[in-house]
């Protein structure tokens, strides 16, 4: 496209002179329409879900009669279950991660600076992970309940069944609490020091500080942490499906593999968007109250502010509020994936453990690939011009990562099967489900905005200057790219393709349906392995994607504690 455009705009020169201003309107209106075609792509599974409410689409000619009919069956069983279980795990991280988010920042104690960077080790456990390493050691014929039967004379079930609703709350507040205390720590710490200091020299006790002063500070933090939290619990499968909870995600799978029913697989995608869209609004909302508030405040008192220290038996209950969510969350599921392995290395095929690892790699490397190249496109012609075109292209891109993977595996699919049944000669069909490109194009929707924040933080860093310094010099677009932002933005780029790369190691739902034959990942095998009562084969390929997921954490860790070593 742009090579037609080129040859065009100089044929029409030659015929007639042109002002550098219409060359650069020409060379603007290109980028627009790249970027657009690359969002449409990008969107397009998103805006196809939502033509499952159209008239006659899928198969009933009344478009309203599948949900009519799951409004008497399942529907509210489903509306039930994931709003209770939203609700509770966004109360569960909220209470938790504000708590170690006050006790590290707002209070002095031995070990403190050790806990910071040990609460965000969670992070590297996906949920089903912990899911998974739990049930095991919990469950009737885990190994704990066994023990307890042998030793004190007991018979049948003498835990809770962790397999449950409460189970899954449990599971996902140990998993998602460092969204919240990331935010409300760097809002504690930036935003409340100095007021907390003013209110001390004013006589005010140390509950009455942080009761009217701290948290509320706090909140809009809070906040925006929670609708994260929220947004990562709708968007779930693997720790639902497994532990059997029928919440929208479970049910797109249901309709759409178990019942065959296109469009009820469709219309629970949309419901379900709707519903991850409004807690993003909540999020955004947060986040403009977040900017708000910290542009009122000084940093320069707010090193002069010192956390309270704590001695004693106050010391020991800091301990214990920041290291259970780091016990319950990170080092007992490791301890239980290790059992396993311990016992018995024979039950773990490594010959095909290198296979597994080789498709994520592959799917990683790939996706991270490409994703990067988009953003930096994308964040290249946001620098260049702040037209509404453009930034309403880079928002369609960077809202990607809200969009759960079952939707995305429904919107990709419904079409496919629209031109299987119109086209039955084509071949289009095959090359979503039977390559890597359906997988691929799936991973780029929901990850190319990750790569995409990256690369804007680090053209934050770049002047302007360096752009109108290289183009009096004559250098075009793709000599700037190259040759001024490309080195200043290759940590960034790197980082953007890490966190890509880790992303796709352990992402469930998309991998599952849409990989091709015999393309197994570590993910998906987890998963089958887990479902099938095989935990202890599933306990490898489980702590492989551990490991890869302390990579990012590791990063986060480093980047938190550069500004206290300068």
């Amino acid at each position: 496209m742009q090579r037609i455009l080129c040859r065009g705009a100089g044929r029409i020169a030659s015929f007639w002179p042109v002002s550098d201003s219409h060359l650069q309107n020409l060379a603007r209106f290109r980028r627009q329409l790249l970027l657009v075609a690359i969002a449409l792509v990008l969107v397009l599974p998103v805006l196809t879900v939502f033509s499952a409410w159209l008239p006659g689409a899928g198969n009933d000619a009344d478009a309203f009669a599948v949900v009519r009919e799951m409004f008497a069956t399942v529907l509210p069983g489903y509306i039930h279950t994931t709003l209770a279980l939203g609700l509770m795990v966004a109360l569960g991280s909220a209470v938790l991660g504000t708590l170690c988010a006050a006790a590290v920042t707002l209070f002095d104690f031995r070990g403190r600076k050790t806990l910071e960077w040990l609460l965000l080790l969670p992070l590297a456990m996906p949920a089903y992970v912990t899911a998974y390493a739990y049930t095991d050691f919990l469950q009737f014929s885990g190994p704990l309940q066994v023990w307890m039967r042998a030793s004190f004379g007991l018979e049948g079930r003498l835990l809770p069944e962790v397999r449950s609703l409460g189970g899954a709350v449990l599971v996902f507040v140990v998993s998602l609490y460092p969204y919240v205390y990331l935010l409300a720590r760097t809002a504690l710490s930036e935003r409340a020091a100095h007021l907390m200091e003013a209110a001390r020299l004013l006589g005010a006790s140390m509950p009455r500080r942080i009761r009217m002063v701290a948290l509320p500070m706090a909140r809009p933090a809070v906040v925006a942490g929670v609708a994260l939290v929220m947004m990562e619990t709708l968007a779930d499968f693997g720790v639902v499906s497994y532990f059997g909870i029928q919440t929208f995600t479970t049910g797109i799978y249901k309709a759409w593999l178990a019942m065959e029913n296109r469009s009820a697989a469709a219309q629970l995608a949309t419901m379900l968007l709707v519903l991850v869209l409004v807690v993003l609004q909540l999020e955004l909302r947060a986040q403009r109250r977040m900017r708000f508030v910290t542009s009122g405040v000084g940093r320069a008192s707010s090193a002069e502010a010192q956390p309270h220290r704590l001695q004693g038996l106050r010391c020991l209950a800091a301990w214990l509020v920041c290291g259970l969510p780091v016990l319950l969350g990170f080092v007992l599921p490791v301890m239980f994936m290790l059992r396993p392995l311990a016992a018995d290395w024979s039950v773990i095929p490594l010959d095909r453990f290198v296979q597994w690892a080789g498709n994520s790699i592959r799917f990683g490397a790939i996706t991270a690939v490409l994703a990067v190249a988009i953003a930096m496109l994308a964040a290249y012609a946001a620098r260049r011009s702040q037209d509404w075109v453009t930034r309403a292209t880079v928002g369609l891109i960077s809202l990607g990562y809200a969009v759960p993977g079952a939707v995305i595996v429904v919107g990709l699919l419904l079409p496919v099967g629209w031109v299987q049944q119109a086209f039955p000669q084509w071949g289009f069909p095959a090359l979503i489900t039977a390559t890597s490109t359906g997988i691929i194009w799936a991973y780029l929707v929901r990850f190319t905005a990750i790569a995409l924040q990256s690369l804007q933080s680090g053209y934050t860093r770049i002047p302007k200057s360096l752009d109108e310094s290289a183009r009096m010099l004559g250098v075009g677009s793709a000599g700037l790219i190259a040759r001024v932002h490309g080195p200043l933005l290759r940590r960034s780029a790197m980082t953007a393709a890490l966190l890509v790369f880790v992303d796709v190691m352990k992402e469930l739902p998309a991998t599952m349906v849409l990989r091709p034959f015999n393309s197994d990942t570590l993910a998906v095998v987890a998963y089958q392995l887990a479902r099938d009562e095989r935990l202890g084969e599933a306990a490898l390929p489980s702590l492989a994607l551990v490991l890869v997921g302390l990579v990012p954490v590791i990063l986060l860790i480093r980047t938190m504690r550069a500004p206290a070593s300068r």
